[in-house]
């Protein structure tokens, strides 16, 4: 798991090479609903911010072809915070902006906190893929969602 160098965490699993993309994602989407039903006062799962009622936000949509920048990475952002890699630890005592170029710095050693943190290649589930292929995809609801209310501001 690393900070994202912003508001938020990645939380990275390392899988085997022979699963196929619409698998990946559909696990991620059923571990992100999981997530959210667990404490459903502080998680959701909706794409649109408007609806998220302050809640955190368990993003779904990064499994195959998103962008996530890379650890050690500095963010464009006021104070130059870096994408930092943290333990389940140490999570509960760290804000994702408190590492940046000047601080992260201290904590950099041997091992290598990204390398060491990575687990083993693991196996998704049957039982997650199956249940995630049943939860639509955040971004297509979302967009549905928006052109809907578009149409709803045209008629009036």
């Amino acid at each position: 798991m690393k900070t994202s160098g912003a508001k938020g965490v990645h939380v990275f699993v390392p899988l085997a090479d022979d699963h196929e993309m619409p698998d990946v994602a559909a696990a991620t989407r059923a571990l992100a609903a999981r997530a959210a039903r667990r404490d459903e006062k502080v998680a959701t799962t909706e794409f649109v911010r408007e609806e998220r009622g302050g809640k955190v936000f368990v993003d779904s949509t990064r499994a195959g072809g998103a962008t996530v920048v890379a650890a050690y990475s500095p963010r464009a952002r006021p104070g130059v915070p870096v994408s930092f890699p943290v333990t389940w630890d140490e999570l509960e005592h760290v804000r994702p902006g408190e590492f940046t170029v000047l601080t992260a710095v201290e904590r950099l050693g041997e091992p290598d906190p990204w390398a060491a943190a990575l687990a083993s290649p693991q196996r998704l589930p049957i039982d997650l893929v199956a249940e995630g292929h049943e939860i639509p995809i955040a971004r297509v609801l979302a967009m549905h969602e928006g052109k809907r209310r578009k149409r709803e501001l045209n008629r009036d």
